[in-house]
């Protein structure tokens, strides 16, 4: 499909600056760049005092989003909220056969693009969250182009991780971390092994825990009171938790300049390696497939949550349907990252789980690994310990 596509960059500080140029990579996908350059440059100004920041409106997000009204509605920027089928074939049929061309390897000759276009012999690249897959894939496809990665809150590079067996499995570690630190006196695990069977809640219960893993890693905030309210509710008074569960799940207000849902369906189904297959197999048979890649979960590697969660939840269930379309060229199996790599990783994270940024490291010759205890997602912008490890990598 011929044409132009227009993508909005930020650029700033000197184009003369010490250490060149630094390419800060948002996550989702789904997630515009360019408004978080002041954020950005308020969580690290020692570094962007010697850096030129360059931030990136990535396709399908930002001023160019991708609108999706029905499947925005439903889950915004959740990844484990499931959005009805409805939604997403709506989504898939209105981008038609656009939907081919927001797949990782694309954003990654779009970067490739801007490097040229701004005269950057090689640049250093930060990606958080989803970002660390962008930024990864960058830094294989164009090895020489790369002078240092930080890649904070690391998703695995093969894109293995779409069924979250390991967050839901790393759960129970959250939860009973945080009852040491309140001293609350029951076993949070337990309560939630319970609840989830009992009330057939599990992919709400995740979500809540997901996203409060962002928001609220130590779950000490007393606005949600989450400890107490699984509690409450194993002891048979659900009202607490069925209020937060739905709460956390209701339908978003965000619009798709500030996440794009559409992005992020056509990007995670092109990308990810489903038990189906890549995004060219036909919907006839995945859903077959995905009971069998379940069943094949060993119930151990996702309790307290049944093994069932992982084919139940948004992930999957977002691609389920997706009709199919060109799957993304990843880097060739086998290939390593070369360059220096620092490895951020929150130990209370349940989007990306601490598990895929050691198995990462273990993996990558030039990799430090920096585990942050108390801290959640996206440890740059939400943590002082994540800044500053940050800075100091980059200014070595």
């Amino acid at each position: 499909m011929p044409g132009t596509l227009a993508l909005q960059v930020a650029v700033s500080g000197r184009a003369d600056a010490p250490r060149g140029t630094l390419l800060f990579l948002t996550g989702g996908p789904g997630q515009p760049g360019v408004p978080f350059v002041p954020r950005i440059r308020s969580r690290l100004p020692g570094a962007l005092a010697e850096y030129r920041l360059v931030m990136i409106d990535q396709r399908g997000t930002g001023t160019s989003a991708l609108d999706c009204p029905a499947l925005q509605k439903e889950v915004g920027s959740s990844d484990t909220v499931a959005p009805t089928p409805g939604a997403v074939t709506a989504c898939a049929e209105g981008l038609g056969e656009r939907r081919n061309f927001y797949t990782t390897s694309d954003t990654v000759a779009d970067l490739e693009d801007l490097r040229r276009a701004l005269g950057v012999p090689s640049w250093t690249v930060d990606g958080v969250s989803y970002g660390t897959f962008t930024a990864g894939q960058y830094a294989l496809a164009h090895p020489r182009k790369v002078r240092k990665l930080v890649l904070d809150s690391v998703v695995p590079l093969d894109g293995s991780s779409v069924l979250y067996e390991d967050s839901l499995g790393h759960s129970a570690r959250v939860l009973r971390a945080a009852c040491r630190e309140q001293r609350c006196g029951f076993d949070p695990a337990w309560d939630l092994a319970r609840v989830v069977r009992r009330d057939g809640n599990a992919v709400g219960v995740f979500n809540l825990l997901v996203i409060a893993s962002i928001i609220d890693p130590k779950l000490n905030d007393p606005r949600f009171g989450i400890l107490n309210a699984l509690h409450a509710s194993a002891g048979g008074d659900r009202t607490r938790l069925d209020a937060l569960v739905a709460g956390f799940s209701s339908p978003s207000d965000e619009i798709p300049a500030e996440f794009s849902s559409g992005l992020h369906a056509a990007t995670l189904c092109a990308d990810g390696a489903w038990p189906w297959g890549d995004a060219s197999v036909p919907v006839a048979g995945r859903q077959r497939a995905l009971e069998r890649a379940v069943r094949r979960i060993k119930p151990a590697a996702t309790w307290p949550f049944p093994r069932e969660t992982a084919g139940a939840q948004g992930m999957p269930q977002t691609c389920l349907p997706w009709p199919a379309s060109r799957p993304n060229r990843a880097a060739a199996p086998g290939r390593t990252l070369t360059m220096p790599v620092l490895m951020l990783a929150g130990d209370r994270d349940l989007s990306t789980p601490v598990r895929w940024a050691r198995e990462l490291a273990a993996a990558t010759p030039r990799a430090e690994l920096i585990v942050l205890p108390g801290v959640g997602h996206s440890t740059q912008n939400r943590s002082d310990e994540g800044a500053r490890a940050a800075e100091e990598f980059l200014l070595r």
